[in-house]
């Protein structure tokens, strides 16, 4: 594909960070229960709270965009990555905001630019060695 967008960018990150969250929790080798599970009776579950739904395990085509698409925030320098990917947990404008010291405008113009960077990148051009920010997002912008 050499026809990347910053929004086809986005959703590939978007679907990275859900597929991250759906995969199966790490356990250790080794350690299990031998008890039998818990009979529940109807009477039981009278009064409780449901429990959350949760999505199924992700596909293994999804696994694999993934993988592909994990790389890309390499491309960043740490702090642009840890704000897109902070973003792409879906953590609040205000959160960033406080992790980075930075303001909602600045933490907003740097995740347009990495995920412009990340564009220019998949296809194909050369970012120039001293980078204007808005330069790189508004040609990013003028190719899709």
């Amino acid at each position: 594909m050499n026809d990347w967008t910053p929004e086809m960018v986005e959703e590939r990150l978007i679907e990275a960070a859900s597929v991250l969250r759906r995969l199966p929790p790490v356990r250790v080798p080794g350690y299990f229960s031998t008890w039998p599970k818990m009979m529940v009776e109807f009477s039981d579950l009278v009064g409780r709270a449901p429990e959350p739904m949760r999505l199924p395990p992700p596909s293994a085509a999804a696994i694999s965009r993934m993988e592909e698409a994990l790389p890309w925030l390499q491309w960043l320098d740490p702090e642009d990555s840890k704000l897109v990917w902070m973003r792409l947990e879906r953590a609040p404008w205000k959160a960033i905001c406080w992790r980075f010291g930075i303001g909602r405008a600045t933490a907003n113009r740097r995740w347009q630019y990495g995920l412009s960077l990340i564009t220019w990148k998949l296809n194909g051009r050369r970012v120039p060695t001293k980078p204007c920010r808005r330069l790189v997002v508004e040609r990013a912008r003028q190719v899709s």
